[in-house]
């Protein structure tokens, strides 16, 4: 505000006395060291197919859409807003409109057979509207919703529904061959700086593919089992 006054003859020129860079950030700490970042708890991916066990328990709308938010390690949001017109059944993908992403950037989906397998069972009226409604309002489901389901199946204050993208790229870093690009594409994060950006345009579907069939293949996995000597460990990190 300060420097548009100055741009603007509003006041003289000369250092605007609250500029970080060049100036504050030579006697103050980084802001991070005052707030440090808080990550959402996340439930290690050990345990995700025991989790999903229990949540395909549940027949709920809300359930169902946590369980294709974790299939496809997507936000909230572009899992509630999802409208039948995005998904195409024939190629197998999900176009995320840019308007829905953080990134504000179109996203593609692949979806795995399981993914299509859900999408096919969930009650649909033609080719519009919302995929996830509720049952008795018929309107789109509340945010709070996700969260509810995850406080039903024992995770309330333990771990929350964004973590699950955490989950994934745990398994994906610690467990799979696929390369750091591929994973980090998965989750539409950005790669690179900017001289990266402006090369690497390509969104390497076919490669997340493979990566998303790998993990959607892992979810429907045998729960671990805990031998009687170790004590399994639950919650965030």
């Amino acid at each position: 505000m300060i420097d548009w006054c100055i741009v603007r003859e509003y006041r003289p020129p000369g250092t605007n006395p609250a500029r970080w860079k060049g100036h504050l950030d030579q006697v103050l700490p980084p802001p991070r060291q005052l707030a440090p970042i808080v990550h959402h708890k996340a439930m290690h991916y050990r345990d995700v197919p025991a989790f999903m066990v229990a949540l395909r328990a549940h027949d709920t709308v809300a359930a169902r859409a946590l369980e294709l938010l974790v299939l496809c390690a997507v936000r909230s949001a572009e899992v509630l807003g999802a409208q039948w017109s995005e998904i195409d059944f024939t190629d197998k993908v999900w176009t995320v409109p840019a308007s829905r992403m953080k990134g504000k950037r179109e996203f593609r989906v692949p979806l795995s057979p399981a993914c299509i397998e859900l999408l096919r069972k969930l009650p649909r009226q033609g080719a519009e509207g919302l995929v996830f409604v509720a049952r008795q309002s018929r309107r789109a489901l509340n945010k709070m919703e996700l969260p509810r389901v995850m406080d039903r199946l024992g995770q309330k204050g333990v771990t929350t529904v964004h973590g699950f993208r955490s989950s994934f790229r745990d398994w994906a870093g610690e467990t799979t061959a696929f390369a750091h690009d591929i994973c980090e594409a998965a989750l539409a994060h950005s790669r690179g700086d900017a001289t990266v950006k402006a090369y690497a345009r390509g969104d390497l579907f076919n490669k997340r593919r493979k990566l998303m069939e790998a993990w959607s293949a892992y979810c429907a996995s045998p729960p671990t089992k805990i031998s009687s000597d170790v004590v399994a460990l639950r919650g965030g990190r």
